[in-house]
């Protein structure tokens, strides 16, 4: 079986990472297709031996894009095709659909009630996602809220499965040597209390929350890793608090997967030289940054975390969640429950088993097998999808979203690219 998938872009993100690890667990022929910025997760995938493909799109409404990636997936003879992130999903169906590609996975990574991949969800973007939603196989929901969040929308429950993101848990094992290599290397004092956080900066990570929290917290520090559009205005307000020698923003950093070229230092070595970890976002899909804090021993303080939310509590006892507010999240790190004496580590906990990677990607491998034993030919596909599919893009065009409609069954489920090597 050879699968294709197709990702909006290869930053540092949780999306790109996970890509990256289930790769590495799937025992399939895999290809890549990012639409744009074939970033640092690019590298990476490459080094584990991954073709990576750069489409070159440029903005949402780039339609010279689409016949490129039909040519692709058309010459690649992929027996799936498996879209990832908003962008993605949208032109990762058409593609395939009029390619013929038998069998269309999607996964969504990054959908909350009213922002979408960070950015505000808007009656357009969803009744676009909704029509080219049809066009595919089935949609893989990070989690059970996230599977709420689609049957919400209008996505019938028997198209949807839930299969949790996954984490590679002994490579955030706690190591107390890379702990004072990392202070050091980042001039952060030895003993005084560091709180970190993960993610893109972006206006729903809310790592604004963080910056103020320190502010009240004489000799605390802050570390975040990421980076966005957010970034200026963060810093601006560091240094607006008087805290900017205590806030350091590392941009994006080597992920889970692997040690990439120039990422220094990594998540791993970061989570080791935390001794709180801090996830202020009110929306999340999943909270993977979460539950690699946990894997790393650290205790969590959290807004909203839908793999730890939707567990029995004894699961993570070392997550506790907190109100959205800054004097929340003060008082949170202010008491002694939050950081254990001596700033001990805890044992791996159960939630971080449970989401093993190994178990994902065999749940996701017998999604493929189920849907391509059940998917039509390769000529009827094409024969009875082509139209379908050009009512979407001719919408598209029209700049204007397009209006549901039904396009012909499909099994259902209870240009110049460039090629990195």
């Amino acid at each position: 079986m050879r699968v294709l998938h197709v990702i909006t872009g290869l930053g540092a993100g949780g999306a790109e990472q996970q890509l990256r690890l289930l790769l590495r667990h799937l025992p399939l022929c895999c290809d890549v297709v990012t639409l744009t910025n074939p970033g640092a997760v690019a590298d990476g995938i490459e080094a584990d031996g991954t073709a990576v493909t750069h489409l070159g799109m440029h903005g949402n409404r780039d339609l010279s894009a689409l016949p490129r990636l039909v040519d692709l997936v058309r010459g690649g003879r992929y027996d799936v095709v498996h879209t990832h992130l908003y962008r993605a999903c949208v032109y990762g169906r058409i593609a395939a659909r009029l390619a013929g590609t038998r069998t269309v996975v999607a996964t969504e990574h990054s959908i909350g009630e009213r922002m979408i991949e960070g950015r505000p969800l808007t009656p357009g973007n969803r009744a676009l996602y909704l029509t080219t939603e049809r066009l595919g196989s089935a949609t893989v929901a990070v989690s059970t809220t996230v599977a709420a969040r689609l049957r919400r929308w209008g996505v019938p429950g028997s198209r949807i499965r839930v299969i949790p993101n996954g984490i590679d848990a002994a490579r955030f094992r706690f190591d107390p040597v890379v702990r004072a290599s990392v202070r050091t290397r980042l001039g952060l004092p030895a003993h005084s209390l560091v709180v970190g956080g993960v993610g893109r900066l972006v206006p729903g990570k809310r790592f604004d929350v963080a910056v103020r929290a320190v502010a009240q917290l004489p000799g605390t520090h802050l570390v975040l890793a990421g980076d966005g559009p957010e970034r200026g205005r963060l810093r601006e307000l560091a240094v607006g608090l008087g805290v900017a020698d205590r806030v350091r923003f590392l941009g994006e950093c080597g992920g889970a997967a692997g040690d990439d070229p120039g990422a220094a230092p990594d998540i791993p070595g970061l989570l080791s030289a935390m001794d709180v970890f801090v996830s202020p976002s009110v929306e999340e899909s999943f909270g993977l940054a979460v539950l690699e804090a946990l894997a790393a021993g650290l205790p969590v303080l959290h807004v909203t975390c839908p793999a730890i939310d939707e567990l029995p509590h004894d699961h993570a006892p070392g997550a506790r969640r907190i109100a959205p507010d800054v004097r929340s999240l003060v008082t949170a790190l202010r008491e002694p429950s939050s950081v254990p004496a001596g700033r001990r580590r805890a044992p791996v906990c159960e939630a971080v088993r449970r989401y093993d990677v190994a178990r994902s990607a065999d749940r996701l491998m017998a999604l493929y097998e189920e849907l391509h034993e059940r998917a039509p030919a390769r000529a009827s596909v094409r024969a009875a999808t082509r139209a379908a599919a050009w009512r979407v893009v001719t919408a598209r065009t029209a700049g204007a979203p397009p209006t549901p409609a039904a396009p012909p069954p499909f099994p259902s489920v209870s240009a110049t690219a460039t090629t990195k090597r």
